[in-house]
């Protein structure tokens, strides 16, 4: 049986942070609804009502789209070894722009001023609801190791090509909501210059 809490508890950070991977859940009001696996490793507890993760660039960028639409977003952990346990993160989310001062921010005191190669956005995400459930018909799986295939992508590439790779790839769902990402990041920066 499911249970509801106001917050991250101790036991959920402890559990969140013993998992190699998460996903995320995304929808317009309109359309297809996103589900994305994450890496564990980008994502930060900064208090029990708020986390953030460091986005990377990929195909497409279906969450930044969603959530200009709709900020609702859920987190969802599974284990996959040790107690049946499933943790599902509900709340409202919105990016926030590389580059932007927010995320300078951030990741100087969070990710030690250090980005991933493919840093794209951080998704901040304000918890209203935790939910805890059994996972038991979900199976075991060994951990192996995290898979190197991105990073190595995202640095051959370099900065150049990741931007124009963005702008071909990032700048609408699949079902042509814009992602408002270039939009953003610009008038973040116009913003800073004029203070």
């Amino acid at each position: 049986m499911g249970k509801q809490f106001q917050r991250i508890e101790p036991t959920h950070r402890d559990f969140i942070e013993r998992q190699h991977i998460f996903f995320n859940a995304s929808a317009a009001p309109e359309g297809r609804v996103n589900v994305s696996p994450r890496d564990v490793a980008a994502l930060r507890i900064l208090d029990p009502n708020t986390v953030i993760y460091l986005d990377r660039t990929g195909s497409g960028n279906e969450t930044a789209a969603h959530l200009l639409l709709n900020d609702r977003l859920t987190l969802m952990f599974c284990a996959f070894e040790g107690s049946p346990t499933i943790l599902r993160l509900y709340g409202h989310a919105r990016v926030v722009p590389r580059h932007s001062p927010e995320y300078d921010t951030l990741l100087a005191a969070h990710f030690n001023n250090t980005e991933v190669p493919g840093a794209r956005q951080i998704v901040h995400l304000t918890i209203d609801l935790v939910q805890t459930s059994c996972g038991m018909n979900v199976p075991f799986f060994d951990y192996v190791s995290e898979r190197d295939q991105l990073t190595r992508w995202a640095e051959a590439k370099g900065e150049a090509a990741l931007k124009d790779y963005r702008r071909q790839k990032n700048t609408h769902s699949i079902d042509g909501y814009p992602t408002g990402m270039f939009e953003e990041i610009e008038e973040a920066i116009k913003e800073t210059t004029v203070l």
